[in-house]
């Protein structure tokens, strides 16, 4: 079983790179490619060619998801209800919508989920563990392993995404607990900590060993890259070879600081950032925000900033700008060949939505592709399913009807959608 441990103090040292700045990697690519979703197919609006089925329902607030080779499928669950925070979903008859529906891993919710080496792993807020699969069961048959412990307790960005690599590495995200590292959190006007001594337990990815056991955070874990508020949305691509990453940014530039910001900036910035994520790199954040209008990195008001003065460092500048306050939750790459040409090696992001863009209407329930060529992103970005709000018109959070916040790839190359309100899953394929 699952031992719980008290955190061992943090012994890892700050990793600020202020003093050696860091230049971008690419140029950002900030348009939409506006191109019709003609179809609707289950509730949702997706390009010609694509279907989506429902695969199952009411199972649960769901974050993310993993397909196995066979066709099984696990969600972790972002709440337990007395059932299990993992829950396993096995179609028998071939008809895609999922008949045999089992909980398990009591007091185990969380967010991140995958599979590796024929162990299913997944993470709480604090934990990550594991469980050995079998050939032929639905469900685990023998108890969970732990694999790292003593993650920070936060009250927020406490989600434990993670990530694998092809040398036998785990990365794990570990939000920042705020917002932008005030003195006083979320309070107007209130200056920003330098250096924002939460970077040393938060706001970047940490570099575990994926099978040793008993790892402690603190000892074990190595800061890979920092600057980033909450990577949520996080994965390796097997074809570039290389860890991506796609983080929240941060919220209220208007309301905490009026005088340089209107309501407008405040409901377009600042863009939801896409990156490779290169160890030892500083993505910016508390520090600065990059404004896709300007298509520029800004230091933040809390550091000296106006929303006219530009960054004093050269932190890594995104490959993709996207929308603000969409709240990326995962990310996956597409190497199967059901999809066409045009999507091979690009990538998939949840979008879950906003909550900040008022009085402007609420945005982002929708799953976008990054189209990739030569092992870097092309043409811009581009809406891939939509309709998931259920209207047109969202003025507040609670009124979306689906909530996109996980995505996995089949072994049949069919791209699976799981949503956090209702807990339903669609299956996306492509008609031939």
């Amino acid at each position: 079983m699952l031992e719980y441990r008290a955190a061992k103090p943090v012994v890892l040292s700050l990793v600020l790179l202020l003093a050696c700045p860091l230049t971008a990697s690419a140029e950002t690519l900030t348009k939409q490619i506006d191109r019709p979703l003609p179809v609707s197919v289950a509730g949702l609006h997706l390009p010609e060619g694509f279907t989506a089925s429902l695969v199952a329902d009411n199972i649960g607030a769901a974050r993310h998801i993993v397909v196995r080779d066979n066709g099984d499928i696990y969600v972790n669950l972002s709440e337990d209800r007395g059932r299990g925070g993992l829950v396993a979903l096995r179609d028998t008859d071939g008809d895609v919508l999922a008949n045999e529906v089992q909980y398990f891993a009591e007091g185990l919710e969380g967010t991140g989920i995958d599979i590796y080496q024929n162990y299913l792993y997944a993470s709480s807020d604090t934990k990550l563990y594991r469980f050995a699969l079998t050939d032929r069961e639905l469900l685990p048959q023998a108890d969970p392993e732990l694999v790292i412990s003593g993650f920070p307790v936060q009250g927020s960005h406490a989600s434990k995404s993670f990530a694998f690599d092809a040398s036998n590495h785990v990365y794990v995200n570990v939000g920042a607990p705020s917002n932008a590292c005030q003195e006083r959190t979320r309070f107007a006007g209130s200056a920003g900590v330098r250096p924002c001594l939460q970077l040393e337990q938060g706001g970047g990815i940490w570099q575990f060993s994926a099978t040793q056991l008993d790892q402690q955070w603190s000892v074990d874990g190595k800061r890979f890259a920092t600057g980033l508020r909450n990577s949520v949305a996080l994965a390796w691509d097997n074809g570039t070879q290389h860890l991506y990453a796609v983080p929240h940014g941060r919220d209220q530039l208007n309301t905490l600081w009026p005088d340089f910001y209107d309501a407008e900036d405040n409901a377009e910035l600042p863009a939801e950032e896409f990156h490779r994520i290169v160890e030892g790199g500083h993505y910016g954040w508390p520090y600065t925000y990059y404004d896709p209008k300007r298509n520029e990195r800004m230091m933040a008001p809390e550091y000296g900033g106006n929303g006219e003065q530009k960054a004093d460092g050269n932190y890594l500048a995104p490959l993709v700008a996207l929308p603000a306050h969409w709240a990326p939750n995962d990310l996956v790459f597409y190497h199967s060949e059901q999809f066409p040409e045009a999507y091979q090696g690009g990538a998939f992001i949840a979008f879950h939505g906003s909550w900040n863009r008022a009085p402007e209407p609420q945005d982002g329930f929708k799953v976008v592709f990054i189209p990739f060529k030569n092992g870097k992103p092309a043409e811009g970005w581009q809406v891939f399913a939509d309709g998931f709000a259920g209207r047109e018109r969202v003025s507040r959070t609670g009124q979306a009807e689906f909530r996109p916040t996980g995505l996995a790839i089949g072994a049949d190359g069919a791209l699976y959608v799981a949503d956090s309100v209702q807990g339903r899953i669609w299956r996306i394929a492509y008609q031939h």
